[in-house]
């Protein structure tokens, strides 16, 4: 299955680091960052996984939680989280879903149906494609996926600054430009009439062309 942006995120129930869950239940009405590693014990992902656990009060403070997958068992995951601690600094409190079957790997097509089904004897080669961030919503569809090689460090920082604009802009009909941070100033789509766009933005936008309009962020 071709999973899009927009598509609703596979549910499924898997063990993880802190019990049973169901996706679709655990996310609730906020929002979710399921990221993936194709093998415990390996290092770039360690530096991520220790990363994100430096992040997670940021990604509370917008209403978002994280996950994290592995395709081998729970018990493994455990006392990689002791490695992890160890070389990052920083104590992973996240669940982390073990994949021993495969089961979501295939669900979020990130290994074939052929992969087999079981995690034992694969390496992390065998799993390479198993580095997927997905960014899912209240609504439980998918609003953002980055693919990333296995050789290449994920950059996060990028991930927290494309939920600050999804959530605006799900909040607002606002749309973000080239390297936006919060506070800079936002795009008017062309959805909007300079009509509208005069009652939403009563402190005046600026028309560069007709298709370009910028205008402070919305509080």
């Amino acid at each position: 299955m071709s999973l899009r942006i927009n598509d609703e995120a596979p549910d499924f129930t898997a063990e993880t680091t802190q019990g049973a869950i169901n996706f679709h239940e655990w996310i609730g009405d906020g929002w979710a960052i399921l990221f993936s590693h194709p093998k415990d014990f390996t290092p770039v992902c360690t530096t991520e996984l220790g990363y994100m656990a430096g992040l997670q009060p940021e990604f509370a403070k917008r209403n978002t939680k994280i996950i994290g997958l592995s395709v081998d068992p729970v018990t493994n995951h455990g006392k990689w989280a002791a490695d992890i601690e160890e070389t990052q600094g920083h104590k992973v409190t996240y669940p982390m879903i073990g994949d021993p079957e495969l089961k979501v790997a295939k669900l979020y097509d990130m290994l074939p149906a052929e992969a087999g089904t079981t995690s034992e004897g694969r390496t992390a080669a065998n799993n390479a494609t198993v580095r997927t961030v997905f960014l899912v919503g209240p609504d439980k569809k998918i609003k953002l996926m980055l693919i990333y090689p296995m050789t290449t460090g994920r950059n996060f920082d990028e991930v927290m600054r494309a939920l600050d604009s999804i959530q605006l802009t799900a909040k607002h009909t606002v749309a973000t430009p080239v390297n936006w941070k919060p506070g800079e100033d936002i795009i008017i789509p062309p959805s909007v009439s300079d009509e509208d766009a005069k009652k939403k933005f009563p402190e005046g936008f600026q028309t560069i062309k007709p298709y370009l309009r910028v205008a402070k962020q919305p509080k």
